[in-house]
C-alpha cells in the first residue's frame, strides 16, 4: 500500500484554500480557467528615468501603484537565461574607449558596444562572441559549464529553503533556463550560429550535449528539495518575419535535448502526479513555431507575442485554445494616448479573459516614450476589465 504523502506542495499539492491568493490566481491562469480574474504583472520597464523626471518617487512601490498581484511564483535559476550559466563568469572589462561609447567584455565573454557608463535601458550592439570554433569552445567556454563546479551550489540550501517555503504557500515553482536558441546565440552570435548549423554540426551537438548535462545536473539538485511546476525556456528564436532557423534545424539541434531533459525532470519529480508546465519565451513572429513546440515538447505556455512582428493574441488564442499566453499588449500603443490604450485593451482583455489562460503584459519592456499618466490609465483599464 502506498504511504500517503504530506500536502506540503513538495510531495503533494496543498489544498486551494491553503494557498496564498496570488499562487491560487496564477494557477488558474496556467489551468486556463475561463472567466477567471486575470493575473496582473508587467514584462519590464525602459521608462523609469522618464517617470522619475515626471515626478514619480524613486522608491515608489510599483505593485501598489499599478495594482499588480504579489508574486505567485518563485523562479529557480542556475542554468542561465539570456546567456549560458558560466562558472566562473568571464571578467568584465573595458576593451576600447570610443569617446561617447565604450567596448566592454561582459560576463558572458561578449564584446559589447555601450553608451559610456551606461549598461541598460537600450539595445546594445554585440561586436564579438566568445566561441568561433572548436578551439575557442574548449578553451574559453566549455570548462566554464562544468556541472560539478562547487561554486554553483554554494547557496543551494538557502535558495531551496525559500523555494520550499514558497511551495508550501501554493506558489508556482518555476525552473528558468537558457533555451537552445538563446544559449547558442550568446556563444556564437546570431549570424555565426546560423552558419554553424551547416558548417560544424558535430561541434554544435557537443555544445548542446554540454547544455543538457549542465541543465540536468543543476535541476536534479533542485529536485532533491522541491517538485517543479514549470520549465521555462528563454528561447528568442524568432525575429520580425518568423523563426531564425528551419523546423529541420530545431528537430536536430533543439528538440532531442529538450525531450531528454524533460523526461529526466519528470522521472525525478517528488510529486509524481504534478503536471509539469513547459513555457517557451520568444520575441518576434512566433506562430510558425507553436505547433512544432506543442508536438515536440508538449508546450503549455508561450510569451510575449510581439505585436510589431504580427502576433495577435486573440487570433492565436482562438487557433490554439489549449495554449496559455502571456503578453500581446502593443507597447507602442501605450505611447499614443488614452484613446489608443482603450482600443487595445477593449479588443483584447474581455475576449481573452472569457477564454481563460491569458496574462496581459506589454510585448516587451515598457518603452521610454510612454508617459506615467498614460501608463496609469492603461493599468486602470486593465484592472477594470481583468478583475
Amino acid at each position: 500500500m502506498a504511504i500517503p504523502q504530506p500536502a506540503d506542495a513538495v510531495h503533494a499539492m496543498v489544498a486551494s484554500e491553503d494557498m496564498c491568493a496570488s499562487g491560487r490566481k496564477l494557477r488558474d491562469f496556467y489551468a486556463r480557467v475561463p472567466g477567471a480574474p486575470l493575473f496582473h504583472r508587467e514584462f519590464g520597464y525602459y521608462c523609469r528615468d522618464r517617470w522619475y523626471a515626471e515626478g514619480l518617487a524613486e522608491d515608489a512601490d510599483f505593485d501598489e501603484m499599478f495594482g499588480y498581484d504579489p508574486p505567485g511564483h518563485l523562479q529557480l535559476r542556475g542554468v542561465g537565461w539570456t546567456y549560458p550559466a558560466y562558472e566562473p563568469a568571464f571578467e568584465e572589462k573595458i576593451i576600447e574607449d570610443r569617446g561617447a561609447y565604450e567596448v566592454v567584455q561582459d560576463d558572458a565573454g561578449r564584446h559589447v558596444l555601450f553608451f559610456k557608463g551606461r549598461r541598460d535601458g537600450f539595445m546594445p550592439e554585440y561586436l564579438a562572441h566568445p566561441m568561433t570554433d572548436a578551439k575557442s569552445w574548449e578553451e574559453e567556454c566549455k570548462w566554464r559549464l562544468d556541472p560539478g563546479t562547487p561554486a554553483r551550489y554554494s547557496d543551494l540550501d538557502d535558495r531551496m529553503a525559500k523555494a520550499r517555503a514558497g511551495a508550501g504557500q501554493g506558489m508556482m515553482i518555476q525552473q528558468g533556463l537558457a533555451g537552445a536558441g538563446m544559449y547558442l546565440r550568446a556563444l556564437l552570435g546570431t549570424t555565426n550560429m546560423m552558419y554553424a548549423f551547416h558548417d560544424m554540426p558535430a561541434l554544435l551537438h557537443d555544445v548542446m550535449q554540454t547544455w543538457l548535462e549542465l541543465a540536468d545536473a543543476v535541476i536534479a539538485r533542485h529536485q532533491e528539495y522541491v517538485t517543479l511546476d514549470e520549465i521555462w525556456l528563454s528561447e528568442d528564436i524568432c525575429y520580425k518575419n518568423g523563426p531564425l532557423v528551419s523546423p529541420e534545424i530545431m528537430a536536430e539541434f533543439f528538440f532531442p535535448y529538450y525531450q531528454q531533459l524533460l523526461a529526466n525532470v519528470k522521472a525525478r519529480q517528488l510529486d509524481k502526479s504534478r503536471h509539469l508546465y513547459v513555457q517557451i519565451d520568444t520575441d518576434g513572429y512566433c506562430p510558425p513555431t507553436i505547433q512544432l513546440y506543442i508536438e515536440a515538447i508538449d508546450m503549455d505556455v508561450m510569451s510575449p507575442f510581439e505585436v510589431a512582428a504580427g502576433c495577435d493574441v486573440v487570433a492565436i488564442g482562438r487557433e490554439y485554445p489549449g495554449l496559455a499566453m502571456c503578453g500581446g499588449i502593443d507597447k507602442r500603443e501605450l505611447a499614443r494616448g488614452k484613446a489608443a490604450i482603450d482600443r487595445i485593451v477593449e479588443a483584447i482583455l474581455p475576449t481573452m479573459r472569457e477564454r481563460g489562460g491569458y496574462l496581459p503584459t506589454c510585448d516587451h519592456g515598457v518603452p521610454e516614450e510612454v508617459s506615467l499618466a498614460d501608463y496609469m490609465h492603461y493599468r486602470k483599464r486593465c484592472l477594470e476589465l481583468g478583475g
